[in-house]
């Protein structure tokens, strides 16, 4: 397919005008507004790589067309990541030290499905990049965005109040037996609330849905919130401003519950970012309001049951010993494979205090912990090594640097979406719904940069 770079902004409204009508706005649309509907279905992350089939058609048909299929600032450096993944997965058969042996073939399913993952919000990147302001708007985008946040937020409260609630999904009942019994096959089609585990003192749920783990509900959610921001903002209606700060407000009760330090971390990141944007453009009140917003949360931390729930989390760090376990793992083996990694994650041969101590029926979670599976900065490194760890940075680094000079409301929430993944690729994984609010906020801030204005 022939592609051209994406051309400097130039002056006048949507400059793209109607030549660029051959793109529909329903692939991307119809993920985002009816994805409770693909979670419950059982396609859940699954919807991504069906999607990116008709959106690759309609590119190839805008092409055919004598129409221009345009690529962000940067994309050499995500094609640099691709290639990193291709190549990597020559190393599969390698067996590092400490490190269950299994033949390549064994590994290479879950290989595949993250490559056609990539692939296919790759594709997603271009097509939500190309859609003219007629097809779908950049304020519609924020709503939709905006739309996934109010999602997560009654995910997160489904999880809490109905923490064991579950049911076998269309697709999961269609599936052979054999099959769907597999772990990694239930975890893309089974839907649940939450993930029941013991933190802080017996068996609590924490909120997972509609996102399959909370470690991707606390990704998703500071992916997200920025974007009912930027709605509530654009929006004339003072009705519509309040709703989104009850919204928020109520956000703060599952985001405690989940236990998410993650979650907790990134929002700080995200608020500092945004204060210091603001700030740097002359607007000060964004001082007052930071303050206002902590004295808020404080009082309410301390008012109610919350500021108890996120004592006992800091003072019960049992994640703690296991993920320095695996940091340690994952930089040895880049060391050991530094080019190109080892082309996937790996399981460790027992736990961090003994190789004889594993998964048992007793104890699903006393060793063979996944080297990789604890951050996507580690995996990144340990999958594929250099090369894809700078082609992947690069990519959204690039990003930040081109754009920052983009002082709209959805330029600043684009920005720390991707300041917070920076964050959060410390403890948490992006693929699949991360990384894919991650490229729908890249793709805003390089649609504002075509269009030389704000929506």
């Amino acid at each position: 397919m022939t592609v051209v770079a994406a051309a400097a902004p130039t002056a006048g409204p949507d400059r793209r005008g109607t030549r660029n009508r051959t793109l529909p706005a329903w692939p991307v649309a119809g993920i985002l507004l009816l994805y409770p509907l693909w979670w419950a279905l059982g396609l859940g992350v699954l919807i991504f790589g069906l999607m990116a089939a008709p959106m690759m058609f309609l590119l190839i048909r805008r092409r055919a067309a004598g129409r221009p299929v345009l690529l962000p600032p940067g994309f050499a450096w995500w094609v640099i990541f691709l290639v990193a993944v291709l190549v990597s997965i020559a190393a599969l058969g390698a067996d590092p030290a400490g490190t269950v042996v299994e033949r390549a073939g064994a590994r290479l399913p879950a290989v595949v499905y993250k490559f056609a993952m990539y692939a296919s919000l790759t594709v997603l990147l271009v097509y939500a990049g190309n859609l003219a302001e007629s097809e779908l708007s950049r304020r519609r985008l924020v709503r939709l965005l905006a739309g996934m946040f109010v999602v997560t937020v009654l995910g997160g409260l489904l999880g809490m109040v109905a923490g064991t609630f579950e049911f076998t999904s269309p697709v999961e009942w269609l599936l052979p037996s054999g099959v769907r019994n597999k772990g990694f096959v239930r975890s893309l089609v089974h839907p649940y609330a939450a993930q029941i585990m013991d933190l802080v003192g017996g068996e609590k749920p924490r909120p997972a849905a509609p996102w399959g783990y909370t470690n991707t509900w606390g990704n998703n959610f500071c992916l997200l919130v920025g974007w009912l921001l930027v709605a509530a903002w654009a929006s004339h209606r003072n009705g519509r401003r309040a709703l989104a700060m009850g919204i928020l407000a109520v956000s703060v009760v599952p985001a405690v519950a989940s236990l998410n330090r993650g979650l907790w971390i990134g929002i700080g990141v995200m608020v500092v970012y945004v204060a210091i944007r603001y700030v740097l453009a002359g607007r000060l009140w964004v001082l007052g309001a930071v303050a206002l917003a902590g004295g808020a949360l404080a009082f309410a931390l301390l008012a109610t049951p919350l500021g108890g729930t996120v004592q006992a989390r800091m003072d019960n760090g049992k994640s703690n010993g296991v993920r320095s376990f695996l940091i340690e793992r994952a930089l040895d083996g880049f060391a050991e494979s530094p080019v190109i990694g080892y082309g996937g994650t790996r399981n460790t041969l027992g736990g961090r205090n003994s190789i004889t101590v594993g998964e048992s029926a007793g104890c699903e979670r006393c060793g063979n912990f996944t080297v990789g599976g604890n951050g996507q900065l580690w995996q990144l490194l340990y999958a594929h090594g250099t090369v894809g760890t700078v082609g992947y940075l690069g990519f959204f680094g690039y990003g930040l640097w081109r754009f920052r000079r983009d002082r709209s409301p959805a330029g600043i929430a684009g920005g720390a979406a991707l300041v917070g993944s920076f964050s959060a690729m410390l403890w948490y994984n992006s693929l699949v719904t991360p990384l894919a609010f991650m490229v729908l906020a890249y793709a805003l801030l390089w649609r504002n940069w075509m269009e030389g204005d704000t929506p």
